[in-house]
């Protein structure tokens, strides 16, 4: 073999190490780069009730037995379940809680004055419909001492441990100043803020939208 043809040949392998190393650099495919970016996690707190409520639907407004609704911003809060790939994940129980209007959880070691609210139900849940869907109604959340307004968000899967979130609204002042939702790296902020806008027509309720994306989670 003469030396030309050698070197020839040589240089053609090295092309082919150097096409094959730039595959590795190649960015990531359509499907990698269409990933929804996963909810973060945040504290479960500490008022999870000891007990759960006897009505302990998805309408936290309302007491069963009760005429009167509870006090407060009254706001529909509704989404999806979805996984990363933007699969609904149908048949999942969602919990919410939150403290009432005036700042009481239903918790006994809530150190607040006064009664809470009977007329509002502090916790509730219901299941995701076929298409990944939940919906609660509830209260615009209001400051407790120490914590922006936000409601606490919790999803169970069958064979893994809750995954819990915070929701907190988008425009609120004490977000700024609030310890935990600073932790929160700042373009993660949006995974975990929904805006509290008007329903529509006369009335004075509210609507907001909360999407929970689903990475993997730990085995319970």
């Amino acid at each position: 073999m003469s030396g030309k043809r050698a070197e020839s040949i040589a240089d053609a392998r090295r092309r082919r190490v150097l096409m094959a190393l730039a595959g590795l650099l190649v960015p990531a495919s359509p499907l990698a780069a269409r990933l929804l970016q996963v909810t973060p996690r945040q504290t479960a707190g500490p008022f999870y009730p000891v007990e759960l409520p006897l009505d302990d639907d998805n309408d936290l407004t309302r007491v069963s037995g009760r005429a009167e609704r509870a006090a407060g911003r009254i706001s529909d809060l509704d989404g999806r379940l979805l996984d990363v790939n933007g699969r609904t994940l149908p048949g999942l129980r969602v919990e919410i809680w939150q403290c009432d209007a005036s700042g009481h959880y239903h918790h006994p070691r809530d150190p607040g004055r006064g009664e809470p609210d009977p007329n509002f139900q502090g916790h509730g849940r219901t299941v995701t419909d076929g298409d990944g869907r939940y919906r609660f109604r509830t209260i615009r959340p209001v400051p407790y001492p120490g914590r922006t307004p936000h409601i606490h968000l919790a999803v169970f899967r069958d064979g893994a441990e809750p995954f819990t979130t915070q929701v907190y609204v988008a425009g609120e002042p004490r977000n700024d100043t609030d310890w935990i939702y600073q932790r929160i790296p700042a373009e993660l902020r949006p995974r975990v803020t929904a805006e509290f806008m008007p329903a529509g027509g006369a009335g004075t309720e509210l609507r907001a939208s909360f999407d929970v994306v689903l990475g993997a989670l730990p085995a319970a």
